[in-house]
């Protein structure tokens, strides 16, 4: 039995250690207890670059294993083939479908409404997560992975200001989409919560 009368499609935006890759998670399991008939696609590109990275089986996964410890953007190319192929793979009209990690800059925005039209998901929740610098750099610190050098903490930080912060000003003047603004600085329960509670759920 089907409890939501139609599938989700929701975007997470917000900067590295903002706890999208936290709350997609606890997302998902809301969804499948609330709709189990219907399956939730999780497109994460950032998990699937350092998939990528990590087999080293050619030019391609070594060349972005050796810039991922350095906070450059991957080319557009490469981001829009792993998560487009995702989509191809497991996709259709009637599932739910969680992103994370794309669309990185506004034009990719604009190639992603072609998936958008493709797959008849023109209803677009944005899921905002604000959190000041400050805190997202403690946090990518603390976690220890091997990717977040100071060096590329900074750049990423920069990138995700100058490049996809306009992100979600496109979306505020996309029709058929909320944005909903939340902040990521409070207890990962209380995003949570307030994530659910902004998507009617």
């Amino acid at each position: 039995m089907t409890f939501l009368e139609k599938p989700r499609t929701v975007v997470f935006i917000g900067p590295q250690g903002s706890g999208k890759g936290t709350q997609i998670e606890r997302l998902d399991r809301i969804l499948h207890e609330q709709d189990p008939a219907r399956r939730v696609v999780d497109i994460q590109t950032g998990r699937r670059f350092r998939a990528m990275a990590a087999s080293g089986e050619g030019y391609t996964e070594k060349h972005i294993q050796d810039t991922l410890n350095t906070g450059v953007l991957q080319p557009l190319f490469l981001s829009t083939v792993l998560w487009g192929d995702a989509m191809r793979t497991h996709l259709d009209t009637d599932c739910h479908l969680l992103i994370d990690g794309f669309p990185r800059i506004v034009d990719e925005a604009r190639v992603l409404e072609s998936a958008f039209t493709f797959y008849e998901r023109q209803a677009v929740d944005i899921i905002h997560l604000q959190a000041p610098e400050s805190v997202v750099r403690e946090r990518m610190v603390s976690r220890a992975r091997p990717d977040d050098t100071l060096e590329s903490i900074e750049e990423r930080l920069r990138w995700y200001r100058e490049e996809t912060s306009p992100v979600v000003e496109y979306y505020r003047t996309r029709p058929n989409t909320k944005v909903h603004d939340i902040d990521g600085t409070a207890s990962i329960d209380d995003v949570h919560r307030a994530i659910v509670k902004a998507l009617g759920l």
